[in-house]
């Protein structure tokens, strides 16, 4: 599976909250909880991010509580692929059970800037940095996780397997 798209990179400790602030944690409608994706800490953000467009932040990105609101809101965005160099790792569990791609990189973090187009092959967990030339090599996910971002999240992936059965 091999995505493009822009970087919009962010610090250390991104939470929750900034992902999607609580006052909308009353709406469970993706489209609407994408609306007002990052606008705490990015008030343009809905208005530039483009479908296939990636979220690079440092560390503990998704720290804070373990609302499943968050990753609904950055995938319905359009964001393809979050990139950072540590994750909250109930945040990180919510992420690929809907099927939004996460990878640890702390060099592709570092040398990377906003602006950049980033082209990221999941299967090997390869980012190339279109911008700069540079490759960066992370973590790829073991087959059964790869299978569940393919199919779109844990809900889609069961259901699928019991069609099948």
């Amino acid at each position: 599976m091999t995505l493009k798209g822009k970087v919009f990179k962010y610090g250390a400790n991104v939470d929750t909250d900034a992902i999607i602030p609580a006052r909308y944690l009353n709406v469970s409608d993706p489209e609407q909880l994408a609306a007002h994706c990052m606008e705490d800490i990015d008030v343009d953000f809905v208005k530039k991010v483009r479908s296939g467009d990636i979220i690079m932040a440092t560390t503990n990105f998704g720290c804070g509580s373990s609302r499943e609101h968050a990753p609904i809101a950055i995938k319905a965005s359009g964001i393809s692929c979050v990139i950072a160099t540590t994750f909250a790792r109930i945040f990180f569990r919510n992420a690929i059970n809907i099927g939004l791609p996460l990878l640890e990189c702390q060099e592709a973090v570092e040398n990377t800037n906003t602006g950049d187009i980033l082209e990221i092959d999941l299967t090997k967990g390869k980012i190339k940095n279109l911008t700069s030339g540079r490759i960066f090599i992370a973590e790829p996910y073991p087959e059964f996780m790869n299978q569940l971002i393919i199919a779109g999240g844990l809900i889609k992936y069961t259901k699928n397997r019991l069609e099948m059965a």
